[in-house]
């Protein structure tokens, strides 16, 4: 009886460790699977990507992101005008209260400029999330050869 028991606590461990291993918490802000995509050889930019859930009452802004894998890091946000992508920094990235804003290929994203080497999959490096009222959150970033499938908010890359 106890060897079942012992095994069924390691594998309910072992679950609550891989569902929480890539969420993250900051006060009021659920931080959900921050990844990068695969980047060519000799490419100095990439995107990290991840979702922000404001489980509070009161609306919180994402003010800037590091990490020392890049050179520099911006909050960009891309769309498309007709036939052209436009991509432009933003000052922030606003989190209403009650609200997710997701960061995906073709919209609101991380963007990692003069990359110190290429982003290949299964790469994980640090990433630290300034937010206005939550503060300080660092977040491992996984790198992916794709966007996460349907139903983990997919969405087309544009590179």
């Amino acid at each position: 009886m106890n060897i079942k028991l012992a095994a069924m606590t390691a594998v309910l461990l072992g679950l609550a460790s891989a569902a929480s291993a890539h969420d993250y918490s900051v006060g009021e802000l659920h931080i959900g699977h921050p990844y990068a995509l695969v980047t060519p050889p000799g490419a100095k930019a990439g995107g990290a990507y991840l979702s922000i859930d404001n489980k509070g009452k009161a609306a919180d802004k994402l003010l800037r992101a590091s990490t020392a894998r890049a050179g520099s890091v911006e909050l960009h946000t891309m769309s498309m005008d007709g036939n052209v992508m436009r991509m432009r920094m933003v000052p922030a990235i606003d989190v209403a209260p009650g609200a997710t804003v997701k960061l995906a290929p073709g919209g609101l994203h991380v963007m990692l400029q003069d990359l110190k080497q290429p982003l290949r999959k299964g790469d994980k490096f640090l990433m630290t999330l300034v937010f206005q009222r939550a503060g300080e959150v660092k977040v491992d970033i996984v790198v992916q050869d794709a966007a996460p499938a349907a139903g983990h908010d997919s969405e087309m890359h544009m590179q």
